[in-house]
């Protein structure tokens, strides 16, 4: 009986390791995010801003377009196929009347990520949105230059670039060029980022908002 009973104790703590083991990434995270929707009633219908740590980390998010009713669902250190993964937990709860995407960037540092792959997970991305909200407006932003990952800076420009290219063929996108105004004289500015030079300042964070105004939607 007692040998039953070590057995039993073995297996179940073996499973449980095995189940803490094979959670997906980031399920910590996005259980947070849905507990608070659960204790605090979220706006109807709003612009949805989701994506990785440039999304999550924008403190002021709120004050810089409150009168558009936004919402801030990022998630520090995803990939595009988290986003994709967790599309049913962080974007179509919401019903959002616009989308505005930034996630990529961690994808880049890949060494078996090329441009091109970046491209196929943003078009999985992109098609498992349309799947459920094929008329919603997307606004994706472009890949930032980070001063962190100067060495991987042409494969993120051959990735916005082909993105770009990807969206102009597609209804209701538009894909906003940060990347441009934050470079001087074709160099990273480490004066727009904070010290880990990957997470940005107020100084950059007005670039975006600046960039952006003119594709939210106002109604």
């Amino acid at each position: 009986m007692k040998k039953h009973f070590f057995l039993y104790l073995f297996l179940f703590f073996c499973s449980f390791s095995l189940y803490a083991q094979t959670q997906p990434n980031f399920y910590n995270d996005v259980k947070t995010i849905k507990n608070y929707d659960k204790m605090f009633q979220q706006p109807p219908n709003p612009i949805l801003f989701v994506g990785s740590s440039s999304i999550r980390k924008w403190e002021h998010l709120q004050q810089a377009f409150g009168t558009y009713n936004v919402m801030n669902r990022g998630i520090g250190g995803a990939v595009i196929d988290d986003i994709t993964f967790y599309l049913n937990d962080i974007v179509f709860p919401y019903k959002p009347r616009q989308i505005v995407l930034y996630v990529g960037e961690n994808d880049v540092i890949s060494n078996i990520a090329t441009a091109d792959t970046i491209l196929n997970r943003t078009i999985r991305l992109y098609k498992g949105i349309r799947s459920r909200l094929p008329e919603v407006p997307i606004v994706y932003i472009a890949l930032k230059p980070s001063p962190s990952r100067d060495k991987f800076m042409a494969k993120a420009i051959n990735a916005n670039r082909l993105i770009r290219e990807y969206l102009s063929h597609e209804k209701n996108t538009a894909f906003v060029d940060i990347f441009s105004p934050m470079l001087k004289e074709g160099k990273s500015r480490p004066e727009l980022f904070v010290g880990d030079m990957l997470h940005m300042n107020q100084q950059g964070y007005d670039i975006w908002e600046k960039a952006l105004k003119p594709y939210l939607d106002l109604n």
